[in-house]
């Protein structure tokens, strides 16, 4: 039976499912979650003896293996696909979107600080908007309500003037508003406090289920095979005659499947996976949690908002909101779960109270408004917040898609895109410098997890901090130091980190100055 008549048949509405069918809470008590849509709600072997078989065998043979039926997986797959690569088969453990992806808000905002998001993001806009729903004639779940940032301060308000300038050059429609004209876009927003904000009309939201199943759909129509609860045991690695270390195979538990090139985009799960080839992949998995509120009057067709000094966003839902961020304290998942698949935790309350506290300040109709359900899942962070990209160093063939910092929806596209045009090409189509996991972290700091966590602590805490020139982090430092580091340092030299090296950078006259 092939893959479209096998598993993509007519997608069951959340609020139609079964008991036994909606997500599974992770965490030992049952707190309150979301009925998010989840892509496939029947897997067609589960009736009988309740095991839970793949649709078809692994094939013998593939000239790509993608392992991760997420955001990244479902668009390396699409865009291999697209490229040509029909010998291309994705594996998912579980079912597609199981992991981190079927809980994730899909925000999209198409401007950043750096020139080659923003076309990343363009890209992942036009996939979602119009590419797909042209190809397979269904709709991915893409709403164009706009977005917001918020300007509480003139750093703020400057730093979206040069996002303003950047959109224009990429052809983004964006508008700095003064705080009138904010009241009357948002009338429930306190303005009172505001220098400006930048109003970008064409931002929006992904549908999660929908973007991947419509992924899944355009792929295998171009050949592309897909194949749900089939997990990897093995990855096959030899070493050729001059020594150097080459992908073989993929053992899966239903069969081997003999390929030159595997592409880890399990999320949180990618470590290890990794550790199956023999490579570092150097991220940590974290709660992120959002909440959704009861109905809110008014608040129908505004737009989303991202308030960065106060570190939270807001996500139109229907006639509601989501209410998110990142807090300075987050939580580690210390024992990442082979098992866990559609799986929440338990909300902690008083790490995540500060966002609801800069909600309440600026839509202070929140304080009256009540909390339907919470969403707190695991998410993949990284040490300089960028994803982990590109073939790693220790195994040939081994292509890493994973770290994405809870921007994976709205980067998937276009990296998914720049990751395909890799594998075929052997480089990227655009200038992915400052995503290649080769020119990022020396070895020494690949498996350093102490340096890991702690600088990727850092880096979530700081996601909405404004970016100034010369900034250093402070997390992970003086793993490595010259011997002439305490001599520098009396003089007052102000060092800089550069792979995990403490390098003098200044000196200043106000003497000795530690990180």
């Amino acid at each position: 039976m092939s893959y479209l008549s096998c598993v993509l048949r007519a997608v069951t509405p959340p609020h139609l499912l079964p008991p036994w069918r909606s997500p599974r809470p992770f965490s030992s008590a049952m707190g309150p979650t979301t009925r998010k849509s989840v892509p496939y709600q029947k897997t067609l072997k589960e009736e009988g003896s309740g095991s839970r078989e793949p649709c078809q065998p692994p094939p013998a043979s593939a000239e790509v293996v993608v392992i991760g039926g997420g955001s990244l997986g479902c668009q390396t797959t699409y865009h291999l696909a697209k490229l040509g690569v029909t010998s291309v088969v994705l594996l998912e453990r579980d079912r597609l979107t199981s992991g981190t992806t079927w809980h994730t808000a899909g925000l999209l905002w198409q401007l950043r600080p750096s020139d080659v998001e923003v076309e990343l993001l363009a890209h992942t806009r036009d996939v979602v908007s119009r590419e797909l729903p042209a190809e397979t004639g269904l709709d991915s779940g893409w709403v164009e309500n706009g977005g917001l940032f918020i300007a509480s301060n003139r750093q703020r308000l400057d730093e979206y003037k040069r996002l303003m300038s950047l959109g224009k050059v990429y052809g983004v429609e964006s508008y700095v508003l003064t705080p009138s004209q904010t009241k009357d876009l948002y009338p429930l927003m306190n303005t009172d406090d505001l220098y400006g904000t930048l109003y970008v009309p064409k931002d929006g939201t992904m549908d999660p289920a929908g973007t991947c199943s419509t992924l899944a759909r355009a792929a295998a129509a171009r050949g592309a095979t897909i194949i749900e609860n089939c997990p990897v045991t093995s990855i096959q690695v030899r070493t050729d005659d001059f020594g150097v270390k080459r992908v073989h195979a993929v053992q899966t538990a239903h069969g081997t499947i003999r390929t030159p090139c595997v592409v880890n985009c399990a999320g949180v799960w990618a470590p290890a996976l990794g550790r199956l080839a023999g490579v570092h992949v150097p991220l940590v998995a974290m709660h992120h949690a959002y909440v959704v509120t009861e109905r809110i009057e008014g608040i129908q067709n505004m737009p989303n908002v991202r308030d960065h000094d106060a570190s939270v966003y807001l996500r139109l839902q229907g006639d509601a909101l989501s209410v998110g961020g990142y807090e300075s304290n987050p939580i580690f998942w210390e024992e990442v779960s082979e098992k866990f698949a559609f799986g929440l935790f338990d909300l902690d309350w008083d790490v995540f109270m500060q966002h609801i506290e800069g909600a309440i300040n600026r839509v202070p109709v929140l304080e009256q408004t009540g909390i339907k359900s919470t969403v707190c899942g695991p998410e993949s962070f990284t040490a300089d917040h960028k994803p982990l990209m590109g073939e790693a160093p220790e195994v040939r063939g081994f292509f890493l898609g994973c770290g994405f910092n809870s921007a994976g929806m709205m980067l998937g596209g276009g990296c998914g895109r720049e990751l395909a045009h890799w594998i075929i090409h052997g480089r990227p189509e655009k200038d992915m410098f400052g995503y290649d996991i080769r020119q990022r972290f020396p070895h020494s700091l690949t498996n350093n997890n102490l340096w890991i966590r702690e600088r990727s602590h850092e880096s979530y805490a700081k996601n909405y901090s404004v970016v100034f020139p010369h900034d250093e982090p402070l997390a992970g430092r003086n793993v490595r130091k010259d011997p002439l580091h305490e001599e520098l340092l009396q003089q007052g030299c102000v060092f800089q980190e550069r792979h995990g090296w403490e390098r003098p950078g200044w000196f200043s006259p106000r003497g000795a100055a530690p990180v």
